[in-house]
């Protein structure tokens, strides 16, 4: 009994017609030498005995070639099929490349590596660095991929060319050049200008510790960046909003009666934990490669909390601006309590502010604000602008004048004699005593959240200023990585921690200024660590006069910049009616605001891994509809008034990799898609769709390039459901037959449960079509013959 064909102008080659051409690698198509010449071949056979032997030979390449286009419907152009979909022959035979320089051509990856698919390659477990560059690599079957691509393109020296990637010292310094020097040196002095009296600030007034404790960040760490980071121009050291979390830090510790608001030893080295610690955390990230951590906080909790520690900031300075530290001492609570508390204060207290404490921090704070603001409206004519000292000016100024006119003794409160509080210089002390274990419970969130905002912040300073790949000039072959980038920050704070330093990352500001005054190599790094070692050798004792109003002004203008970018924001999501980030912006930063610093990292960091959970488990099917007139498929749910239904079938799309994290609800969602379909719908609703119209179910894989053990068990529970139904399994668009994905459904009993390799092809179109004839066929054998032969 005959079969009629689909009802269709021009029939394609169903499934198996289409894998018998395919060869064993699932990859190249195999032309069938038995088929019957088409029109074209026959011309071009007529053609081959006129040009003689070396004319038929090319003829001969021409009929394989036109028999495969001609029977494949290949088309030009970029093409949005899957692995499995017909294409034209690329020149292979009688094409000026050979197949060994055209395999050349594409580099990598190792064959034998993609051939074998066993997890026990060594370099799966070790990885190529250590396998490669520590052991020399090994000599089996089995090499890593960047061993094999160094053999065969002839690249020797492999181990010193890891140790120029992780150390990218060696890397950088081989291209130094003398022309260099005077920029990075002047860059390095402009920033230690700006940035030494900064770190003064940050250590007495944020951290509560010492204020060379906030010398030894500029000492340590820009030194061991310049060694082991990617990005050549940034330059770290203490941060704002990490010096207030350490601040919290040494607050909880005195509230607990742990230390003391003059113990200064004990304060420094709970710095030195939480720096060690932050350290520690970002460290281990890197060696284990998780450089996408700077993804998991959303941009509304960055803006929020950053604008809220701006906000804390500038309450906390207006106490020692208005000079009313000693007032809020005798009050008791002030100090350690909410910012509204301590508005509450400013406001019932004004009357007792010290007149020359508040001219002088305002005077100062106007200055800076508005050498701030003419430098950066200038700069783009006057670049040299950029090289102005304001603050260091401001800074000298005010120490001289209250040298020279007694404004110590008059009130104005001074930073006094800097030292050390052991004595020596750069005192070391291990952070991970067990007497510091109090320490460590209670400063490993904070610490957490200091070193995913650090590496956060430095990612993007290192993202905008770039690395040394692809510049016209200065370094050159330095790429930027967010893992060497954990691991160079991390190891700098550990080793911070250990001389009791405040946490140090990678600042914008500070790297743009490095790079606008001459800064293009991590030289500048190095000569601004040597800078501050000669500052806290010999010229703590200038620093005795400077006076606590001019630094506590300082960082009201560091907070000031932290809170300018909120209001962009906001109007941004509001155009946009986002109103949940407008929603978890709001309530970090009331939260931060009312209650503590504590209370907030805990709101902000548990909604933003809740939302990631969220976004990351959610499955994203969509249910197809054709556009009318062609062979294009799309989501049926953004506009089904202008898409065809194909009765009988449902088309699924799975747009995304199938892992155990985003298949717990995919049964539920399918079970969405059809009795209403669409995933939008409300399960309470009744059935609006007709079971005939799930007869036949299609899904379209194209995206599905990542399968794991439970994502492959669920879609075969999901095949085998569908099969004891009666309902027929289709999968179009399927990576080759040599991909993991397709093995992991060939070895779990997908491709058998859905009846062979004939229900994958390599279109929804061929599927619609084989769908229809395997229904007609079903129809044709439940018809009963006819006694009279009719």
């Amino acid at each position: 009994m005959t079969f009629p064909s689909p009802p269709s102008s021009e029939r394609r080659p169903t499934a198996p017609e289409h894998q018998a051409r395919i060869s064993e690698d699932g990859i190249h198509p195999q032309v069938d030498d038995h088929s019957e010449p088409t029109e074209h071949q026959s011309s071009a056979q007529a053609g081959a005995e006129l040009e003689g032997a070396q004319g038929a030979s090319a003829q001969s390449n021409l009929q394989a070639q036109q028999h495969w286009i001609d029977h494949s419907h290949a088309h030009d152009g970029p093409c949005n099929h899957g692995t499995l979909s017909p294409r034209a022959l690329s020149r292979h035979k009688g094409s000026s490349f050979s197949s060994g320089e055209s395999r050349d051509a594409f580099g990598g990856p190792y064959a034998g590596a993609l051939a074998s698919g066993s997890s026990a390659n060594p370099q799966g477990i070790l990885g190529d660095t250590f396998i490669d560059g520590v052991l020399g690599g090994t000599d089996g079957p089995k090499v890593s991929t960047t061993q094999w691509l160094a053999r065969r393109h002839g690249v020797k020296h492999t181990r010193s060319m890891y140790l120029s990637y992780y150390i990218p010292f060696f890397a950088w310094i081989r291209q130094y050049r003398w022309s260099y020097l005077r920029g990075d040196l002047i860059a390095a002095l402009t920033m230690a200008s700006f940035y030494l009296p900064m770190s003064l600030s940050y250590a007495s007034n944020l951290g509560h510790i010492p204020p060379i404790n906030g010398l030894y960040s500029f000492v340590f760490n820009p030194l061991i960046y310049a060694f082991l980071g990617s990005c050549p121009q940034m330059v770290v050291g203490p941060e704002a909003a990490g010096s207030l979390l350490v601040g919290s830090v040494v607050r909880s510790s005195v509230e607990s009666g742990q230390s003391g608001d003059d113990d200064d030893i004990m304060n420094a080295r709970i710095c030195g934990v939480v720096t060690g610690m932050a350290g520690s955390v970002i460290l281990v990230a890197g060696l284990t490669r998780l450089g996408f951590l700077d993804s998991v906080l959303s941009r509304p909790f960055l803006r929020g909390f950053i604008s809220a520690i701006g906000v804390v900031i500038i309450v906390d300075q207006l106490i020692p601006e208005t000079g009313l530290v000693e007032v809020a001492t005798e009050v008791g609570g002030v100090n350690h309590g909410s910012s509204v508390q301590k508005i509450r204060f400013l406001v019932g207290n004004v009357s007792q502010s010290h007149k020359l404490t508040c001219a002088v921090s305002f005077v100062s704070f106007a200055i800076i604000m508005i050498c701030r603001e003419m430098k950066r409206r200038m700069q783009s004519r006057f670049p040299s602008v950029a090289y102005i000292p304001d603050r260091f000016v401001v800074v000298v100024l005010s120490a001289v004048f209250t040298w020279k006119f007694g404004w110590d003794k008059q009130g104005l409160a001074i930073l006094g004699e800097v030292k050390s509080s052991t004595g020596s210089p750069f005192p070391f002390h291990w952070p991970f005593q067990n007497s510091h274990m109090t320490h460590v419970r209670e400063a490993m969130s904070t610490s957490f959240l200091i070193g995913l905002l650090g590496f956060f912040e430095s990612s993007v300073a290192a993202k905008s200023l770039g690395g040394g790949e692809g510049k016209g000039e200065g370094l050159q072959g330095i790429s930027l990585s967010a893992n060497r980038e954990l691991v160079a920050l991390g190891f700098a704070n550990v080793i911070g921690g250990c001389f009791m330093a405040l946490p140090a990352f990678g600042g914008y500001g500070r790297s743009k200024v490095n790079a606008s005054t001459g800064g293009k190599t991590p030289m500048s790094s190095i000569f601004l660590s040597l800078i501050t070692v000669l500052c806290v050798l010999f010229l703590l004792p200038y620093f005795h006069y400077l006076p606590k109003a001019v630094l506590s002004a300082m960082i009201s203008v560091v907070a000031w910049s932290l809170i300018e970018e909120c209001p962009h924001d906001i109007r941004f999501f509001y155009r946009i009616g986002g109103w949940t980030e407008l929603s978890l912006m709001f309530v970090i930063f009331a939260a931060t605001m009312f209650y503590s610093l504590s209370l907030g990292i805990a709101i902000g960091v548990g909604l933003s891994i809740v939302m990631v959970i969220k976004h990351s488990t959610r499955p994203r099917i969509q249910i197809l509809g054709r556009v009318p007139g062609t062979q294009t498929f799309e989501n049926a749910e953004e506009n089904p008034e202008a898409l065809e239904f194909i009765e009988g079938c449902l088309i699924v799309k799975i747009p995304e990799p199938l892992t155990f994290a985003n298949t717990g609800e995919l049964k539920s969602r399918l079970q969405r898609l059809e009795l209403y379909g669409t995933t939008t719908a409300h399960p309470a609703l009744p059935r609006v769709r007709n079971p005939e119209h799930n007869k036949n179910v299609i899904f379209d894989v194209h995206g599905v390039t990542k399968l794991d053990g439970s994502g492959t068990q669920v879609l075969f529970e999901i095949v085998s459901a569908y099969r004891q139904r009666g309902v027929r399994v289709f999968f179009c668009r399927v990576p080759s037959q040599r991909s993991t994905v397709f093995r992991l459904l060939q070895s779990s009993g997908v491709v058998e449960q859905c009846g062979g390799i004939a229900h994958f092809v390599a279109s929804v179109e061929e599927a619609l079509q084989l769908s229809e004839l395997e229904t007609l066929e079903g129809e044709y054998r439940d018809v009963p013959d006819d006694p009279n032969g009719r």
